[in-house]
């Protein structure tokens, strides 16, 4: 077994102005939590991963290979690896992000 904050590093990832930290990893699977602050663009590039976006606060818009679905708390949200994909449109975001890892 394996416990982990979420809230406590949402915070902090706040503070110090968005960012993503690791909450576990083990075979096959990372957690992380992605904190995005207005003005800071989001800068992702895509993934050699699938990956699920969970919404643990605020909103924005995902935009993924030209189509946009908007986020909002308790959302959830399927990329597949190698998919274009950013958030927009949000001012504060914090996100769940499962990796399902292939390596």
């Amino acid at each position: 077994m394996h416990a982990f904050g979420v809230g406590s590093v949402v915070e902090k990832l706040r503070a110090a102005g968005g960012g993503y930290e690791i909450v576990h990893e083990s075979a096959g699977i990372e957690l992380g939590v992605y904190v995005l602050v207005a003005p800071e663009p989001d800068r992702q590039q895509p993934h050699e991963d699938d990956e699920i976006y969970v919404v643990l606060d605020g909103s924005g818009t995902l935009d993924v290979e030209g189509e946009r679905v908007q986020m909002n708390v308790g959302d959830a949200c399927f990329v597949e690896a190698g998919a274009d994909h950013r958030f927009s449109a949000y001012e504060q975001l914090a996100v769940l992000v499962l990796f399902e890892r292939k390596r």
